[in-house]
């Protein structure tokens, strides 16, 4: 389920499959839709998620892609160790921004914001 925290910054709080693919889809589809320039910051926060599939992390990358094109930060939160391995095995730890927590990843999204 996705939240407008502000103008610039996206919650979106993710749920194990099956709705996760359509959270993700939903969420990339709030970002493409906007002007570059009013594209918000994305959080998604994983405290519920268990498991993902290769289809989730193509998600994530697309939705990566598309907020770095506008300038945009991607802060993935709360992850528990089954996802957090997934991340360490495949690398992904050096490609995804992550923070222990929400607000956690609400505040450095500010900090960069006012930087």
């Amino acid at each position: 389920m996705s939240t407008e925290w502000s103008d610039q910054i996206l919650i979106s709080d993710l749920s194990d499959e099956p709705e996760l693919s359509d959270e993700l889809a939903s969420v990339y589809q709030r970002v493409a839709e906007q002007d570059v320039e009013r594209t918000p910051n994305v959080v998604l926060n994983f405290s519920s998620v268990t498991y993902l599939n290769s289809s989730n992390i193509a998600q994530m990358l697309r939705l990566r892609k598309r907020l770095t094109e506008c300038d945009r930060r991607l802060m993935l939160c709360s992850l528990g160790d089954p996802i957090w391995s997934t991340m360490l095995l495949t690398g992904l730890d050096k490609v995804f921004s992550f923070a222990p927590d929400t607000a956690t990843a609400l505040a450095a999204l500010q900090l960069d914001d006012a930087s």
